[in-house]
């Protein structure tokens, strides 16, 4: 070798080896310093998922437990419940917030729209009649739950004063693009107003919660063709055993959807 390519590979070399020690790799988010409460509503607690316990059918498949399985914080509290609205939240799960609480995650507001009886009418009303309760849902979340956000997330920010705050969305609920729908299946006109109304709630909660400072969790993108109606539904249909199951995230919901969905936000 010529001494002009020995002192090139030198220094390309040199070079090379500067670049790996001068940045080395990120380590990787540990939490075992962590204290963790999860509120919210029966998206957080794991309705829809096997393994749900109690009243508010808690369950180790909702995102908050998988995440504290495969992180380990500190401390996991787990306050979130089935049917919750805003006012319950308040009334009922601020108490395990406090100056202590390092991370906390929330899912609320569907309950005061009206997510579930919208859905539920939808399903035996004319495309019609769909259009009109729905419309009168959008009117509650344009005009009424912005200001009950804004007044939970600071009733949230007051009790975990040190706590970082991730607000996590709900997903469109309906594959729009096959005819069939199975059992107590809706037309796709239904579907699409039902959709377009999800989309609002989660704009709007998405919108309030980074005005509070907060992170948010976009899941709508994580559930994209998992629809109800779809081939691999993450979300069940109208459910009879339990009804409580009924247009909520499966198993593979919670596992590829929201858990995903959480672990971005943090980063």
């Amino acid at each position: 070798m010529s001494r002009r390519l020995s002192v090139l590979a030198c220094l390309v070399t040199t070079t090379l080896m500067t670049a790996l020690t001068a940045a080395p790799a990120q380590a990787a988010a540990t939490y075992e310093n962590t204290d963790y409460v999860a509120l919210g509503d029966s998206y957080t607690s794991g309705a829809g998922a096997p393994d749900q316990n109690g009243l508010c059918l808690r369950g180790s498949w909702a995102y908050p437990a998988q995440w504290a399985a495969k992180n380990n914080p500190k401390s996991f509290t787990n306050v979130s419940c089935y049917g919750a609205t805003i006012d319950i939240l308040r009334l009922t799960q601020l108490g395990a917030l406090n100056d202590k609480t390092d991370l906390a995650t929330v899912t609320i507001g569907g309950n005061d729209a009206g997510f579930g009886p919208v859905v539920l009418s939808c399903t035996v009303l004319s495309d019609s009649g769909c259009k009109s309760i729905v419309d009168v849902a959008h009117d509650y979340v344009r005009d009424v739950l912005p200001g009950k956000l804004d007044t939970a997330y600071r009733d949230i920010r007051a009790h975990a004063p040190n706590a970082e705050i991730v607000v996590l969305g709900y997903p469109v609920l309906f594959d729009t693009t096959s005819e069939d729908c199975g059992f107590a299946g809706m037309s796709i006109a239904k579907r699409k107003m039902i959709n377009a109304g999800d989309n609002d709630l989660n704009d709007i909660i998405r919108d309030r919660a980074r005005a509070a400072g907060f992170r948010y969790a976009e899941v709508r993108g994580d559930f994209e063709g998992h629809g109800i109606c779809a081939s691999d539904a993450w979300i069940n249909g109208l459910t009879v055993i339990p009804p409580t199951n009924s247009f909520h995230p499966n198993q593979q919901g919670y596992t590829y959807g929201y858990l995903p969905a959480l672990v971005d936000a943090l980063g």
